[in-house]
């Protein structure tokens, strides 16, 4: 995955058109033979991967990876979900197209769909992703929304949906390193 990284982010997304922070970041991949399971279709743990390649991709193009670097901030996952409609076999194309869906006093929330022509040409999603993402110092600490706010220069507010804001919540660990409520009884 480290080269599909380094390919997205030293060179293609350089070449591609820039983004503002609210535009969709279209990301062309192709299923390859490392991204296969034993039933010969793209492994679920290999969707979450080349999503983070994909969030790359997008933080280039919309400028928001210079600030960070700029800054020494760096971008975290929190929390991820995925849900699967289609199979990805070997040698298919497909597109990922990540955007922002907003933010709440914590984190960033992102979706991140994975397309391919459908019939009659129209795209079909073949899964969808939800992350929730935080930005932390290199230095140690996290840095606050109002920040990351203002250094974009955002003037709106971006709320998220009321059901993705539960499920951030929901499946947040607790904020002490003591051992998480189970349900293993």
């Amino acid at each position: 995955m480290i080269f599909r990284t380094l390919l997205h982010v030293l060179f293609l997304a350089r070449r591609k058109p820039d983004l503002a922070h609210d535009e969709v970041a279209r990301t062309n991949f192709i299923t390859l033979p490392t991204d296969l399971d034993i039933n010969r279709h793209m492994n679920n743990g290999v969707y979450f991967s080349i999503m983070d390649v994909a969030r790359f991709d997008m933080l280039v193009r919309n400028g928001v990876w210079q600030m960070m670097r700029d800054k020494a901030w760096y971008p975290v996952v929190a929390s991820e979900t995925i849900t699967f409609r289609k199979s990805l076999g070997l040698w298919q194309r497909f597109t990922i197209e990540s955007r922002l869906v907003g933010h709440d006093d914590k984190a960033v929330y992102m979706e991140q769909r994975f397309v391919r022509p459908g019939p009659g040409g129209q795209p079909e999603v073949y899964a969808t992703g939800f992350i929730r993402a935080r930005f932390l110092r290199k230095a140690g600490g996290t840095v606050p929304m109002s920040e990351i706010v203002e250094a974009l220069g955002v003037t709106e507010a971006h709320g998220i949906p009321e059901w993705l804001e539960r499920w951030g919540t929901d499946v947040a660990l607790p904020p002490t390193r003591a051992e998480a409520p189970s349900v293993w009884h």
